[in-house]
């Protein structure tokens, strides 16, 4: 079972986000907040699993929720879920731990896959941020190039795969993938999947 908290300040939206995920039998819904505080408050207390996050939030932005939910709840995952796809948002989310990154314009069914992929170790992205992160991937300019085969790596990473599915994708190894996600993850140096998107962003890798 996947306990999920949502996080969003308009009624009409938190509302059908809730009524969606009612109808899942593998999804049990925890709690919902319209705001910042509200959400750490409950993110605290119910220990989620999964965080429907939006990023614009009264009292606390979600990038803030994020950060101070990291000690009181260490292994909830969020899921960013916004209207804004710039840089600047993307950048800040990753950074401040989204494992997750999807537009309010998303069909109901990418949305549960990619609630059930945060559990099962992936990073899902919308596909146009996906497609920024891909697209400019090729422009980086740091001191220690990844090579072609840890750019597959991360590349299937940015679209939330696991290490079984990159594996199963580049006809190679697990252990392999672990490998080479080690060798991106000093490169980048960073600690997490959703660390390395964030830096790459932020170094403008990506």
């Amino acid at each position: 079972m996947i306990n999920v908290l949502v996080v969003d300040d308009h009624p009409v939206v938190r509302h059908g986000l809730v009524a969606m995920l009612r109808w899942e039998a593998d999804i049990e819904l925890v709690g919902e907040a319209a705001d910042g505080p509200e959400a750490l408050r409950l993110i605290r207390e119910t220990q989620p699993d999964v965080v429907l996050l939006d990023l614009r939030l009264p009292g606390l932005n979600g990038v803030e929720v994020m950060r101070q939910s990291r000690s009181g709840a260490p292994l909830t995952r969020f899921l960013v879920l916004t209207t804004y796809d710039t840089d600047e948002y993307i950048g800040s989310a990753l950074a401040a731990g989204a494992q997750g990154y999807l537009l309010k314009d998303a069909l109901p069914d990418e949305l549960l896959r990619a609630v059930r992929a945060l559990m099962q170790g992936g990073s899902p992205l919308e596909p146009s941020v996906a497609a920024r992160v891909l697209g400019r991937m090729h422009q980086a300019e740091t001191g220690e190039q990844l090579s072609q085969r840890e750019f597959d790596v991360l590349r299937e990473l940015v679209h939330g795969k696991s290490n079984k599915q990159i594996a199963m994708q580049l006809s190679l190894s697990e252990n392999t993938i672990k490998s080479h996600l080690s060798n991106i993850f000093a490169k980048l140096d960073v600690q997490s999947r959703a660390e390395a998107v964030a830096v790459a962003l932020q170094r403008g890798m990506v």
